[in-house]
């Protein structure tokens, strides 16, 4: 065996662990020349409930059958029975073939598929009783109803920012006392906070008390100018008054809290000269607070400004704190696909503090009628939404869905059923399998054609990238090895490629170089690099 037969083999082996032993079998029976999931295997070798029996070389070993008797797609199998389908690659299931040949892709001959029988409708798997208990499948009818939206949530308190309160400098002065001295203080409204020296506030208070010692016929005038005085230099009207009031030049101002709270934050301390603006401490209020819960963003079109949130903290036992969502965050978490949902909370009793876990439940908004199926019998795909439908006689047919909400193990389906249908729940994915191999899957969603020669440059022909290890060069052609490659479901492997023209190649390409390509797949022939660029080899190399 020489090297190349020998990672095909391996990427044959790396394949079955990869669709899943269960999925290869039902794969196989027809590779191997069976009609359906529904008929015991045939042909010259004892049929046997061991799928590690079923191997390929007994299905190409039916297309070289076909070869020496000019057999061909559409033909009777006179071996069988049985009508032929097409031929493919089981490493490139989408690609289907007319005539028997050996695979343009891997070192090894295509198998042919068959139809007859419960198998004539090309778009279905049919599967036997005795394979479905099996496989253990399991069916669900496609019902009519109203998702239980309802929507939970962890998350931790922190302080409202709607309540806080920033108290600062008015004018020149100095910190004489400070009646709170540390942060997280609780104050009432109207407590002392600090008491300044402002010598600007003294000189226009003396200016005033001397002017209003004075008689006169304008004395009245220059009184009013010196309060107007007080006032721009930025003293407060209950200052100005006190001053009125007693006559006496009042040496110190009082900074008084005007709301209730807790100091959040304490800038200034005693002895410290501030200017006009200077941050003296910042009080935040507690009669409510913000709760900020992670809300799956597939439930988050549930949730709107307004919505009604029951919360409770392990923190606070025995007590639901009643809320409504103030905001959902315009952000994303790009790891666990959640919205910040930012809720606020009454907090009467200042119970609730930052950092305080809670659990919201926000209440179920009204919900509509539509088509629910079970959650897990949708396959999602990346780029589509498949449910597998079960119909009559064991047959079982992909079905592409749209869907709604999901919640709890409900799915909204918004189109593709009808109620009364029947989706399998449980095995759906081995069928998907099998369908993915007949190439059902690629009929229910076909690659658009590619445009012709005067419709434009631009081409829908998807295109591949990979690593790769360059083996041997035959005249257009390179033998490459390459690592796995999850978008076609390929395993490392050593196989062919279709070089580009000479003037889009590096120089003095050898054996031994490594590579960076870009690849397409062609119809009935090897893929062809579009794009090929040699790279440094790695350290220690």
């Amino acid at each position: 065996m020489n090297k190349k037969t020998s990672f095909i083999a391996l990427a044959a082996v790396a394949a079955l662990v990869a669709v899943g032993t269960g999925a290869w079998w039902l794969g196989m029976q027809q590779g191997m020349g069976h009609t359906t999931l529904a008929q015991e295997p045939v042909a010259t070798t004892k049929a046997s409930d061991d799928p590690s029996q079923w191997s390929i070389p007994q299905g190409e070993a039916a297309t070289r059958r076909h070869i020496q008797e000019g057999l061909k797609a559409g033909d009777l199998d006179p071996a069988t029975g049985l009508r032929i389908l097409n031929y493919h690659d089981p490493m490139v299931p989408d690609r289907n073939f007319d005539a028997p040949a050996k695979s343009p892709f891997m070192d090894m001959m295509l198998v042919p598929r068959y139809v007859g029988g419960n198998a004539a409708d090309a778009s279905s798997v049919s599967v036997s009783p005795r394979i479905q208990q099996n496989l253990g499948l399991r069916t669900a009818p496609v019902v009519e109803g109203a998702l239980a939206a309802e929507v939970s949530a962890v998350g931790n308190v922190a302080w409202n920012e709607h309540e806080q309160t920033v108290v600062s400098a008015r004018a020149m002065g100095f910190v004489e006392k400070l009646h709170v001295r540390a942060v997280l203080d609780r104050v009432a409204a109207g407590a002392p906070l600090v008491e300044l020296h402002v010598p600007d506030w003294v000189a226009a208070q003396e200016e005033y008390l001397a002017l209003k010692r004075l008689s006169g016929p304008d004395s009245g005038a220059l009184q009013d100018a010196a309060l107007q005085r007080m006032r721009q230099a930025g003293m407060p009207a209950a200052h100005i008054e006190r001053v009125v009031a007693t006559g006496t030049v009042q040496q110190r101002y009082t900074v008084t809290a005007p709301s209730g709270g807790v100091v959040s934050e304490l800038a200034v301390r005693e002895g410290a000269t501030v200017m006009p603006g200077t941050l003296l401490m910042r009080l935040q209020g507690t009669g409510t607070v913000w709760a900020e819960g992670a809300v799956p963003e597939s439930q988050a079109a549930l949730l709107q400004p307004g919505t009604r949130v029951q919360t409770t903290s392990p923190g606070v036992p025995g007590q639901i704190f009643e809320g409504r969502v103030q905001s959902l965050l315009p952000e994303v978490d790009t790891v666990t696909r959640t919205v910040r949902a930012r809720v606020e909370l009454a907090n009467p009793a200042g119970r609730l503090v930052p950092g305080m876990q809670v659990s919201m439940r926000l209440a179920q908004p009204a919900a509509e009628v539509a088509l629910l199926v079970p959650s897990d019998a949708v396959i999602r795909t990346g780029r589509r939404s498949v449910v597998m439908v079960a119909e009559e006689e064991g047959r079982f047919r992909p079905v592409e869905v749209t869907t709604g909400q999901e919640v709890g193990d409900q799915t909204e389906i918004r189109s593709g059923l009808t109620p009364g249908q029947r989706v399998v729940r449980s095995g759906q994915f081995l069928i998907d399998s099998e369908a993915s191999l007949r190439g059902l899957m690629a009929r229910l969603n076909p690659e658009p054609e590619a445009p012709s020669a005067t419709a434009g440059p631009a081409s829908t022909t998807p295109r591949y990238t990979t690593s790769a290890v360059l083996d041997a060069l035959g005249g257009d052609t390179a033998t490459l090895t390459h690592p796995p490659i999850e978008s076609l479901k390929w395993p490392e492997m050593q196989m062919d490629f279709r070089l580009p023209p000479p003037e889009q190649q590096p120089r003095n390409l050898a054996p031994g170089d490594r590579l960076e390509i870009e690849f397409e797949m062609q119809d009935g022939d090897v893929p062809r690099i579009t794009r090929l660029q040699r790279v440094a080899p790695e350290a220690g190399q």
